[in-house]
């Protein structure tokens, strides 16, 4: 309550952090708690101790609620050596102006389970509010599929202690391959696609469990792959009576589904919770999947990517320009390179005053046109070609051609000389 209240007090613009500070004996704060993290741009904090002791947790919570060093060297991961990123430095998805998001239920089995999920109003409850957030950083589509007899393409392990069906770590990436040949959703998409995938294990292999490094079960059942997506391993109770007919009908707990999936697709955007210094609380971010603050690192993220994959465009295309001297750049073509430069100028301004969303706004349109510049079908390397080729290609062409022709010359010469050697007849 407090923190809706003083969201009205505040600077609501994105990219601004409000800090406020109360009493050490203010009962605002619950007992052991020292600083406490909102759904929105602020945080209240107790003055306990000296001005040192309060200087070095404001900057502690500056750096967890703001863009640090390791969130720069995490957003230029494909630019940063691997020995300066943190394990999972490439775990999140690349920049781009849309992604594709499918939902996709996987029944190996039909004849033992009609499985029935409602998608939709699953999508709609727990899905959209999310999406309408993150609307700001990409266009998000949504859709979803049923694949039957579409089996995960690895044998799990049969556990007698237990009398499940086991799938340890090292077998997961083996998983993908082959369900993603199934899937079909990336061969004619123009964005990055999310794949969430809901697998019910075949009656012979249920039920079936994840295991961790460590060999423990997993507790969610899930495994996510870094820029791909996430699969969720749904066990169905067996009858209890071994005469139960067949097909079972199977309804899904769609909460607990979403439950995992939203949190797979926080992980693959880099909205990861890191562990929190003592004292610290942090507030859920509730139906809306993420907290204002949160989105402003994102925006942030995405903007420095963005720029520097402006700058790597660039680079290229001018390279290319001087590998090959007699390329035309037509007036659209330079008028693209133009306006992406001044874009990429415009958002490195924004971002120095702090106006986050225009230096983002400023940063997609600086991609848009860097990209029309690089791909425009005129400058394609092979309309062009070097002297020697074009030698090699007309030569063969005019030679026949210039046969004749030259000797004809020849002929007209010697024969102008002779007409001058013959003495001139005089009357």
């Amino acid at each position: 309550e407090a923190d809706a209240a003083l969201r009205q007090l505040q600077d609501a613009s994105m990219g601004s952090l409000t800090m406020y500070v109360v009493p050490e004996t203010s009962s605002l704060l619950p007992q052991g708690t020292g600083v406490y993290v909102g759904r929105h741009r602020s945080a209240v904090l107790r003055a306990g101790g000296s001005l040192a002791t309060l200087h070095a947790r404001l900057q502690q919570l500056a750096q967890l609620m703001s863009f640090s060093t390791a969130s720069v060297a995490a957003a230029l991961s494909d630019r940063v050596p691997d020995g300066r990123l943190s394990p999972d430095g490439r775990r999140s998805l690349k920049s781009s102006l849309g992604y594709e998001i499918t939902f996709s239920l996987l029944n190996p089995d039909p004849k033992s389970h009609a499985v029935d999920w409602d998608i939709e109003a699953a999508v709609n409850c727990y899905v959209k509010p999310v999406l309408d957030k993150l609307s700001l950083v990409a266009n998000f589509s949504v859709d979803s599929q049923i694949l039957y007899y579409a089996v995960l393409g690895v044998t799990p392990r049969y556990d007698k202690e237990s009398s499940s069906f086991l799938l340890s770590t090292h077998s997961l990436p083996h998983v993908i391959n082959p369900v993603e040949a199934r899937l079909g959703s990336s061969a004619a998409s123009l964005y990055p696609v999310l794949n969430f995938l809901l697998y019910v294990p075949e009656r012979s292999h249920s039920p079936l469990y994840i295991q961790d490094k460590d060999g423990a079960p997993v507790s969610t059942n899930a495994f996510h792959s870094p820029r791909w997506g996430g699969i969720m391993v749904y066990n169905v109770e067996a009858p209890a009576s071994p005469q139960a007919s067949l097909p079972l009908h199977v309804d899904v707990d769609m909460a607990r589904v979403m439950e995992v999936f939203l949190a797979q697709l926080r992980l693959l955007f880099g909205l990861s919770r890191e562990e929190l210094p003592a004292g610290f609380l942090l507030e859920s971010p509730g139906n809306e999947g993420l907290a204002d603050w949160e989105l402003d690192h994102l925006l942030w993220a995405h903007t420095v990517e963005n720029i520097a994959t402006v700058s790597t465009t660039l680079t290229s295309l001018a390279q290319l320009l001087d590998k090959i001297g007699n390329i035309v750049i037509k007036d659209d073509v330079a008028s693209e390179v133009y306006r992406a430069v001044a874009s990429v100028q415009s958002a490195v301004a924004h971002l120095g005053t702090g106006h986050l969303h225009s230096a983002f706004q400023a940063s997609k349109e600086a991609v848009t046109s860097s990209e029309r510049a690089f791909f425009d079908p005129s400058l394609l390397h092979l309309l062009y070609f070097p002297d020697d080729q074009k030698f090699a290609i007309y030569i063969p062409l005019f030679l026949p051609m210039a046969v004749p022709i030259l000797l004809s010359l020849a002929k007209i010469v010697r024969e102008s000389r002779q007409r001058k050697k013959e003495p001139t007849k005089m009357d």
